[in-house]
């Protein structure tokens, strides 16, 4: 048998980036031949083993026949007599499907090493179309390699629009969906990823909410860039820009989702986005099942925001209201995240991209003051009851009057 490191490890290492997860595939050999070497088999639908001592992944040479709907209809095929070409050919992208022998020697029959020099996503052959997971997949490898330069292939993407217009990714559980949108969270271009859903017409089928922001105006004074879904776009970038947490990527993304609801007579104003924001939120959560820490989250920079946007004119009391609201004395790690996801909303304008956004720092620093204020010394003052709570906001409305100088 032959034995072969396939897919991303081969192309990460041809990238120059680092190798994180190694599997392999096997060439000429059965299940029991691998069992007989001390391979334990997991997975029912193909033959999947892991390594004795590695417990890295060893997949039979295998190929693929669509016999059903969606991205789970198909019939495999492993046996000694599939070749290495056949089971690259069931590949999803050219880059993803080299192979390197156990002597250091690569096998591209699909000029992977080519499109890695013309930074192209492009994909394997014409079967691309029987998974449609595969556009979501392609949208997350164009966030993922955009800062080495990738784009997506103008064929690949005119397919993906094909699959798109056929009804193709209606067959997708909104579980799958969820897991493609997270993992290009954790990319350095999130933003990437909804604009290649966008550029193919999937946007609109997997995250209707998102997409409908796109041709929604807003005032050209506060927004030069004008249309909503750039907005959002470029506010996805300023996150990823500003912090690595998926939640608070993801909460930049959704919060302007209210804007695609307001009344057309009161364009380009939104008076009450942010209102008009959480049920969208919750309705976008549940149907793709998004985890409740990214929902929460979300809510919270879309009742917030805007206040914060207002923090130098902010008194004291309304601070200790919004933190009350956030339930910051619980979670403190909240303030944080909507100070980041503020921030990222207002670089994330034509001619903002620098803005030093000051009213961040004062929500970071109001908080760290009124953290000090114990409780202990009020009781011991002789408060009881409701009185206790009043107190406490008090004082901790004093230390933040301190803080703002007021």
């Amino acid at each position: 048998m032959d034995i072969y490191l396939v897919g991303g490890a081969v192309r990460d290492r041809l990238l120059g980036l680092p190798v994180k997860d190694k599997d392999w595939v096997v060439v000429g050999t059965t299940p029991q031949h691998m069992l007989d070497q001390g391979f334990s088999q997991v997975g029912s639908d193909f033959p999947v083993f892991l390594h004795p001592k590695t417990k890295e992944e060893y997949a039979l040479a295998r190929t693929e026949r669509k016999s059903g709907k969606g991205y789970t209809g198909f019939e495999c095929y492993a046996a000694p007599d599939v070749t290495l070409e056949q089971d690259l050919m069931r590949r999803d992208l050219t880059i993803n499907a080299i192979a390197e022998s156990q002597d250091g020697t690569l096998f591209d029959p699909y000029q992977g090493q080519q499109d890695i020099e013309k930074r192209q996503l492009r994909h394997v052959s014409q079967a691309f179309v029987e998974d449609p997971l595969r556009v979501l997949r392609v949208a997350r490898f164009a966030a993922r390699f955009a800062p080495q330069g990738f784009t997506v292939a103008p064929e690949t993407l005119a397919l993906m629009q094909e699959m798109v217009a056929d009804g193709e990714l209606e067959a997708l559980t909104p579980e799958r969906v969820w897991q493609e949108w997270e993992r290009a969270l954790h990319t350095e271009r999130p933003d990437i990823f909804l604009t290649v859903l966008r550029q193919c017409g999937a946007l609109g089928i997997v995250m209707p909410e998102i997409d409908a922001l796109f041709g929604v105006p807003q005032p050209e004074k506060w927004h030069p860039e004008i249309d909503t879904g750039i907005h959002t776009l470029m506010v996805s970038y300023q996150a990823a820009l500003l912090s690595d947490d998926p939640v608070i990527r993801f909460s930049a993304q959704v919060h302007d989702l209210g804007k695609a609801l307001s009344p057309k007579a009161e364009l380009p104003s939104h008076k009450l986005h942010c209102q008009l924001g959480m049920d969208v939120i919750r309705q976008l959560c549940q149907r793709l099942r998004v985890p409740n820490h990214y929902r929460d989250t979300a809510l919270m920079v879309c009742a917030q925001h805007t206040k914060v946007h207002r923090a130098q004119e902010m008194r004291p009391a309304t601070f200790i209201r919004l933190f009350d609201q956030i339930d910051a004395w619980r979670k403190p790690e909240r303030v944080e995240q909507l100070a980041i996801c503020c921030r990222a909303d207002i670089r994330g304008r034509t001619g903002f991209e620098d803005d030093p956004y000051p009213q961040a720092d004062i929500l970071q620093d109001v908080f760290a003051a009124v953290q000090t204020v114990e409780v202990k010394p009020i009781i011991e003052a002789g408060y009881q009851g409701a009185a206790i709570k009043e107190q406490l906001a008090i004082r901790r409305a004093e230390a933040a009057a301190q803080v703002l100088g007021r």
